[in-house]
């Protein structure tokens, strides 16, 4: 391993949180790994709990937090060399081995994956687990077939990480989408393709086993009685990827959906995601979004001392689109 100066990061010690000089005893010390110097990471809803201790995430102190990060291999290990621009979202990177909160980062090579051709690091790191998330439960919809591009999908938690990126995926295919989420986001989410917006207290009201058909597709960010509602309004043969729980974990639901529809109810994980799979999503980012996409999702780029109050701002609700962290002070 290459030795590293002391270098600046955000160091989670007991629940509390300091930006410091840290060293390489830090970092992940697991064998095949790679060093990277960090360009960028980015603030997801996991790492807003971890960082404000709201979330029981981190299992480890001390540790970096940051489940993303974005930057150039500094050593050389399984098929990643030296000088290559790299990207490493999940697998229990900021959680149970430090991130991407600092100048310096380490992990095995096979989590590495190399930045798409013609996407910049920065803009790896405007997706990041939410752009590579929403690109896998896009993929779930997309490729089902029943699901047809042309057809009325629904995205609820549409102004967050992985909502955005979906609404912009499922538009950028050709889909109608609509957009669950508060009226002060509607500019927003029209820039990104939404060709509707409803309300979420309109998606939150309890729902009969099954309501009049609306939608052929879905992704749900929001679990709870957002999504019992959503898939009650599916068309026959549709299909609902849900890949988060910002509403509530618990599902209310009957079978109706499924014994009387044909609906299907996929589950997204984009932690423990096989490479293969990964490797398909990051192409569907490189070749669909455009650069105005990713000017219209980045809406701020905060150092390691703004971070914690970044991440208190997204747990409130009043942030849309992506966060990007330098590894500065």
């Amino acid at each position: 391993m290459p030795e590293l100066s002391p270098f600046p990061a955000l160091v989670a010690r007991d629940g509390t949180m300091t930006v410091e000089t840290a060293d390489s005893s830090l970092l992940c010390n697991e064998e095949n790994a790679v060093t990277v110097k960090v360009a960028y990471s980015c603030i997801n809803y996991k790492d807003a709990l971890a960082v404000t201790n709201k979330g029981k995430i981190l299992r480890a102190s001390p540790i970096i937090p940051g489940i993303d990060y974005v930057g150039e291999a500094i050593s050389d290990a399984g098929d990643t060399k030296t000088g290559d621009k790299v990207i490493l979202t999940g697998h229990a990177v900021g959680e149970k081995y430090s991130g991407g909160f600092a100048a310096y980062a380490r992990a095995k090579a096979e989590w590495l994956l190399p930045v798409p051709a013609g996407m910049s690091e920065q803009q790896a790191m405007i997706c990041g687990t939410a752009g590579l998330t929403a690109a896998l439960c896009v993929l779930a919809v997309h490729e089902s077939g029943d699901v047809k591009s042309g057809g009325d999908v629904v995205v609820s938690g549409a102004s967050g990480g992985v909502g955005s990126f979906a609404v912009a995926l499922l538009s950028r295919l050709g889909y109608n989408v609509t957009a669950i989420s508060r009226p002060a986001a509607e500019e927003y989410l029209r820039a990104l393709g939404a060709s509707a917006i409803i309300s979420r207290e309109e998606m939150t009201q309890a729902s009969r086993p099954l309501e009049k058909s609306r939608w052929h597709g879905g992704v749900d960010c929001v679990g709870g009685t957002v999504l019992a509602r959503m898939l009650a309004e599916m068309h026959y043969g549709g299909v609902v990827a849900a890949c988060g729980l910002a509403g509530s974990h618990e599902l209310t639901t009957t079978v109706m959906p499924f014994i009387l529809r044909g609906v299907r109810l996929d589950g997204v994980d984009s932690v423990t995601a096989p490479r293969a799979l990964r490797q398909r999503a990051w192409a569907l980012l490189a070749e669909q979004m455009q650069e105005s996409d990713y000017n219209h999702i980045h809406s701020e780029t905060v150092n390691l001392s703004q971070t914690v109050a970044a991440c208190e701002k997204i747990l409130a609700g009043d942030s849309n689109g992506r966060i990007l962290v330098t590894p500065t002070v």
